[in-house]
């Protein structure tokens, strides 16, 4: 009997990944954003209304990446037990059979 890898493990695997690299992306969004509402902060009135506009867009953009981060938590996760799961199973297999 040949024991190649488990599709499933490999599915999870790859869902870790997919949610670590949407965690890193909504992060440094969120971080970009933080930097940039302190910078207009500094500025003068008559910048600050006319960044209003612009604010709310980026509050937009803030809402959409927090909802990314915690979506990526959840991907991973989820990942990892499906990564765990499948690795038990591979292992109940073996043990079964030998």
């Amino acid at each position: 009997m040949e024991i190649t890898g488990s599709t499933a493990y490999y599915a999870g695997l790859n869902a870790i990944y997919n949610g670590q690299n949407r965690v890193d992306q909504a992060a440094g969004q969120i971080a970009s954003a933080s930097v940039e509402r302190a910078a207009t902060s500094q500025s003068s009135d008559f910048q600050a209304e006319r960044l209003r506009g612009v604010d709310r867009s980026q509050q937009m953009d803030l809402a959409t990446s927090t909802v990314q981060l915690a979506l990526g938590k959840t991907e991973v996760e989820l990942g990892a037990k499906v990564a765990k799961a499948s690795d038990e199973m591979l292992g109940r297999f073996i043990d079964t059979y030998a």
